[in-house]
């Protein structure tokens, strides 16, 4: 309606890591004759709450505050729409800093080339990027940059890195985190090896959970004394910590040696930390919306081949939900000239965006696990690849244009925004 118009943003493209982020700054309008009590999501009250942090207050900021976020800038750009993006990437900080005032969570801006300095002490060196300062620790927030990925992701920090579990219903929460890398150890109690276990757990929070029980309940997973399992996502059987007493930095090297699953899914808080993470420069993408049947039934054919193939080293499956990330949905499209309407795979170059899909235009029937390896066999030897793509027709064009409507409105709002002027 023409009350909404304006809700959405289109997304400002980015340089960094080769996808893209948007800054989530509007908040719902007070629609004529309604209103939202109990919903009022907060909107940037004007109070300046993000420090320029530079090297005469540092260390008080470091002191002052339980927690420290610094973002770390490039100058102030000369360009007019750099400017405005820097300005949204503040009010982002300011917006999160607001919510979570009443948490001693403290928030800052490091300018990559005045405060060089500081940088260099706080080991800050990727523009761009967020840092987050905590006890000893340094965590760098590698997700999509908006405000509620932010809140979110903050909150999970100022947790203990590790989940204790002592009954039937917190065990039934566990078992059913099945797109989280999570561990679960059994121990004798807080003074034994679950010392070196909960030290480890702070190397990989809040990415990668770490759960503890000291009770029977470990007997529901088939736990011995000092054992710890760790899950792979959507994986059933989980791999084993011999059931002796492991040192902090041994539990931390077999996490870095199994924590490339071989099906994973996209995360907002951590999404360019994924897209890195690439095998010879290339991502094996999988979209599928969960919430449609059809999408649904091909995440489960995925997962049974990975379950198949959870031992071969080679293989990673990166899995998209296009409804997580509805800003991104077009400009996927476009870029991959593939329909986001139903499922789709293919093998897509991390450097480029260059890519190769399955051909999957039998809208009767989906591939079955078996076609499916037989095509990412092929991935793997090098018969397909993304070089290839120049001689493959554009199946894109081909969509029925009714299910590409909303390609189609998108593009309208596009022509809008190019005609807006920056100096508004």
């Amino acid at each position: 309606s023409p009350e909404t118009t304006g809700l959405l943003k289109r997304p400002r493209k980015c340089d960094r890591k080769g996808l893209l982020f948007y800054c989530e700054l509007s908040t719902l309008p007070k629609l004529p004759g309604f209103t939202f009590q109990g919903l009022e999501f907060p909107s940037f009250d004007g109070k300046d709450r993000v420090l320029h942090i530079n090297e005469r207050n540092y260390k008080k900021a470091l002191k002052r505050f339980d927690m420290l976020c610094l973002l770390y800038h490039e100058p102030q750009p000369a360009h007019k729409g750099r400017q405005k993006q820097l300005q949204m990437t503040e009010l982002v900080l300011e917006l999160t800093a607001q919510v979570l005032e009443d948490k001693d969570i403290g928030f800052g801006m490091v300018d990559s080339q005045k405060d060089a300095k500081v940088a260099k002490k706080l080991g800050l060196e990727e523009e761009g990027s967020l840092y987050i300062f905590k006890d000893d620790r340094v965590i760098e927030f590698d997700g999509e940059f908006s405000a509620d990925t932010l809140v979110e992701f903050l909150l999970d920090v100022l947790e203990d890195p590790v989940e204790l579990i002592s009954n039937p219903m917190e065990l039934r929460a566990f078992e059913r985190m099945e797109e989280d890398i999570r561990l679960i150890g059994y121990f004798k109690g807080e003074d034994s090896y679950y010392k070196a276990f909960q030290e480890a757990s702070e190397r990989f929070q809040p990415y990668i959970k770490f759960f503890a029980t000291f009770d029977k309940t470990a007997k529901h997973l088939s736990l011995k004394m000092n054992e710890v399992n760790f899950y792979e996502p959507f994986m059933e059987e989980p791999a084993i910590l011999p059931g002796r007493q492991l040192s902090e930095m041994e539990i931390v090297e077999f996490v870095h040696q199994h924590k490339r699953a071989t099906l994973r899914k996209l995360r907002a808080e951590d999404m360019f930390e994924t897209w890195e993470d690439n095998l010879d420069g290339i991502h094996i993408v999988a979209f599928a919306e969960e919430e449609d049947p059809d999408g649904y039934e091909f995440l489960e054919i995925l997962k049974d081949v990975a379950r198949d193939n959870t031992n071969n080293p080679e293989l990673s499956i990166v899995w998209i939900d296009p409804d997580d990330f509805p800003l991104l949905t077009t400009y996927w499209e476009k870029t991959f000239k593939v329909n986001l309407f139903k499922p789709q795979i293919g093998v897509v170059n991390v450097t480029d965006a260059d890519s190769v899909w399955l051909d999957m235009s039998n809208d009767e029937d989906l591939p079955t696990a078996e076609e499916l390896e037989d095509w990412i066999e092929d991935v793997l030897s090098g018969k397909v690849n993304t070089e290839d793509d120049d001689d493959v027709k554009d199946d894109y064009d081909g969509v029925d244009r009714e299910d590409r409507h909303q390609s189609d409105d998108h593009d309208d709002h596009d022509d809008d925004y190019d005609d807006h002027d920056d100096s508004d």
